[in-house]
């Protein structure tokens, strides 16, 4: 069984402390983005960096709500790299009305939707003395697959001690 010895609660946030070991959630609202790979580590660790900090081990796990967007942990320092994804992902996945059923939503769409499925909806780093343990080249990606897709939401779970 488990016993809650502290627990907190804010708006799109809280902790949770067992006997074993502590949790903290928040939900981070990324701007919107064009079309395209976007480093947004930055980003994201300024909204997180508070419940980070508390850990000296642990696992972060980073959720994207959406269908036609993704996230991916790739190189943090050519942009160019950014580019060349965009360019294959268009090339792997065209928008093309006649190759889709789904196409009541705009031509970017469906394309949007093979693509999130091809990256995926989350990622796991690790947690090291309260920083994201990443390669000296690897950042956060948001992968947006619309050509306008809005404000993206994040859920970002750090479990450790």
């Amino acid at each position: 069984s488990v016993h809650l010895h502290h627990l907190y609660i804010h708006i799109h946030s809280f902790k949770i402390w067992t006997n074993s070991m502590p949790f903290f959630q928040k939900t981070v609202v990324l701007p919107s983005h064009p079309r395209g790979f976007h480093l947004v580590t930055d980003l994201v660790l300024k909204d997180i960096s508070a419940g980070l900090s508390q850990f000296k081990i642990g696992l972060a796990h980073f959720f994207i709500q959406h269908t036609s967007a993704s996230i991916t942990v790739c190189e943090n320092y050519d942009q160019d790299v950014r580019a060349d994804l965009e360019t294959t992902f268009n090339r792997i996945v065209p928008e093309d009305d006649n190759l889709y059923t789904h196409t009541m939503e705009g031509s970017d769409d469906m394309p949007a939707h093979v693509k999130s499925v091809l990256v995926g909806p989350s990622i796991t780093i690790p947690i090291t003395n309260g920083k994201l343990n990443l390669g000296t080249w690897q950042g956060l990606y948001l992968c947006e697959h619309r050509n306008q897709g809005g404000n993206r939401k994040i859920v970002v779970t750090l479990h450790g001690e």
